[in-house]
């Protein structure tokens, strides 16, 4: 990767570079989820372009998705990349601020990330695969469904959409396609709990990475294979919007950037400005200013790649022992009223948790805590602006902390 005018990430990232050329991984790498605290999982890597090589061909060679490597690549031509130019291979990850269950995929980022059950020794792993999702106007929704069913070799039924879509353009299609190389659905399927959409292989493989889909995910044949074979019926499926991922490693605080998903007819969302207060209470107060600075240029950068902010606050300093503040975001009789709205927040990346007000009968939807009330004000007003909704910043010493909402 060249770049003129800035040091290059590569030189950003050393010592975590690999340099001496990357064998291609197993296909859905397997990763040991990190130790408690840490939320990065992988290693930078880097390869070269081979003979008439393009970046579509680099990312099915390495199991990434065609976006990833141009994003973590500006300035190269990804059709016509030189022979010998140096490729970064975006192979390290912060994990999505979700839960570590079942599929999590983030349309973001085009990725999907499985956490099988532990193994009897207490050993967790998590799996991330690329994916292509859906096109401006036939989004990939957000969510929380399930596996429902699985299907080798499926057929395909033609949704009716789909039919008067491609009718408009002249081109027929059957009601349903039967299993085969002409079969867009692959060679293994599973199916969401929500009507027409699944997770399925492609006959298509170089759309893997890119929004090109009605609405479904789509793998690479040999990813979704792996998967199908591992994920159980009932497995529980969260489909988020993570552009921004925080995550913590060896006493530090990294940032991933992607570009958002813009959906037609609609603003981009602002989500940017739930994140810098959460940054702002991460961090040593010493590095602030070094923060809001990192935290500018990654997310102007949107590389894929994480990248350190600053050093994270003393788990034992005077500032990380108060009680500090809390924004208080909704307040709900029911509980699967809060899991909605946190579940939605969550797709956003934004922290959050549930927790009962002592002795109330509510399940509170909370967002910090935060050192200060300056910035859970900022969170506040972030908050606002990227949702429309109201909220309250209140003493986290207010609220039971201790305990989940188990009404």
């Amino acid at each position: 990767m060249i770049v003129k005018s800035e040091i290059s990430i590569a030189a950003l990232l050393l010592p975590v570079l690999m340099l001496i050329g990357a064998s291609a991984p197993a296909w859905g790498t397997t990763y040991r989820l990190p130790p408690s605290g840490d939320e990065v999982v992988g290693e930078i890597s880097a390869t070269t372009v081979s003979a008439g090589a393009t970046l579509i061909d680099i990312a099915r060679d390495y199991d990434l998705g065609y976006n990833e490597l141009v994003e973590a690549n500006p300035g190269l031509d990804p059709w016509l990349p030189p022979t010998g130019a140096e490729v970064i291979l975006p192979t390290q990850y912060v994990l999505p601020n979700a839960p570590r269950q079942g599929i999590v995929v983030n349309v973001a980022e085009m990725r999907l990330y499985y956490y099988p059950p532990p193994a009897a020794d207490g050993a967790a792993v998590v799996l991330t695969f690329p994916i292509g999702i859906g096109q401006e106007g036939t989004e990939t929704p957000l969510g929380v469904t399930t596996i429902v069913s699985k299907a080798a070799d499926p057929s395909w039924v033609v949704p009716v959409s789909v039919r008067q879509e491609y009718a408009r353009d002249g081109v027929t299609l059957p009601a349903v396609v039967p299993p085969g190389p002409d079969n867009p659905l692959g060679r293994h399927a599973l199916r969401l709990g929500w009507m027409n959409y699944l997770i399925h292989g492609s006959n298509k493989p170089f759309g893997i990475g890119m929004r090109v889909s009605h609405g479904c995910i789509r793998m690479y044949a040999r990813d979704v294979e792996r998967l199908f074979h591992m994920v159980p019926l009932s497995t529980p499926v969260r489909i988020i919007d993570q552009p921004n991922k925080l995550g913590k490693m060896n006493g530090k605080l990294y940032l991933e950037s992607h570009p958002p998903i813009a959906s037609e007819g609609k603003p981009v969302a602002d989500y940017l400005a739930p994140i810098v207060p959460v940054v702002e209470a991460a961090v040593a107060a010493e590095y602030i200013g070094e923060a809001r600075d990192a935290v500018a240029r990654i997310t102007g950068r949107r590389s894929g790649i994480p990248e350190s902010v600053a050093a994270l606050r003393a788990v034992d300093s005077p500032e990380a022992r108060v009680d500090g503040w809390v924004l208080q975001v909704g307040a709900f009789s029911k509980r699967a009223n809060a899991l909605r709205l946190r579940d939605d927040l969550a797709a956003r990346g934004m922290r959050v948790s549930l927790h009962a007000h002592s002795g109330s009968g509510y399940c509170h939807v909370l967002v910090g805590p935060f050192a200060q009330r300056e910035q859970a004000l900022k969170a506040l007003d972030g908050y606002v602006k990227s949702t429309g909704r109201q909220g309250s910043v209140l003493p986290a010493g207010q609220l039971d902390l201790s305990s989940e909402c188990a009404l």
